[in-house]
């Protein structure tokens, strides 16, 4: 009896070392002047997920980030909100990703895209920042653009509108089911592959239509 259980738990041990660790860093600004406005999709979705696992994002005594994490299918899931504003989103990655022995192919940056319509999402591996500010800062402190990125859907600015209105700017109500839909479905898409590798993660994510 004891044999099994020291085979099983060797087994597990196993199983924990070949999958690796996944950070999903949502990006977005701090507060509530800020809250379900087009830049703030990547708060909207790590706040899904961590309603969907049952967990609690808390501030960690003297950092500017809000935390938690569980395991999925024996991955360690972290789940982290930066509250640096989105221009300085890099700036908490050095320390937590040598906290938690992370390298930048463990992490996947959630985050707004104008090129995608609202309802849209889109993983890729890699990539520039495309004059994203919040990407751009992560880019900077990881220095290497080879990390996931989940891209959300916010449309284009509209007539006469500017890009820094459109994304500070609120959904419409139709837009914003629209975005809530697409988020629900990237989440379960994550949390039903969560054992497998990011890749298929990957494919799950960018062949759903809509």
């Amino acid at each position: 009896m004891l044999l099994k259980k020291v085979k099983k738990l060797k087994k597990q041990q196993k199983v924990l070392k070949n999958n690796k660790d996944l950070m999903i860093i949502g990006l977005g600004n701090p507060g509530p002047r800020y809250k379900q406005t087009r830049h703030n999709v990547g708060f909207d979705f790590v706040e899904l997920l961590a309603g969907q696992l049952n967990l609690f994002l808390k501030k960690p005594l003297f950092k500017n980030y809000l935390y938690t994490s569980t395991f999925l299918a024996d991955r360690r899931i972290h789940l982290v909100e930066p509250l640096t504003f989105m221009n300085r989103s890099g700036m908490i990655l050095p320390s937590l990703m040598k906290k938690y022995s992370l390298q930048p192919e463990d992490v996947m940056i959630v985050t707004d895209n104008m090129d995608l319509p609202p309802g849209r999402c889109r993983m890729k591996p890699g990539g520039s920042s495309a004059g994203h500010n919040g990407l751009k800062s992560v880019i900077h402190y990881l220095d290497t653009k080879k990390f996931y990125r989940l891209y959300v859907g916010v449309g284009r600015p509209g007539d006469g509108e500017t890009v820094v209105d459109h994304v500070l700017g609120q959904f419409s109500e139709k837009d914003y089911n629209l975005v809530k839909e697409a988020l629900q479905q990237a989440a379960d898409t994550l949390t039903a592959g969560a054992g497998g590798p990011l890749e298929q993660i990957l494919n799950a994510v960018n062949s759903r239509k809509g």
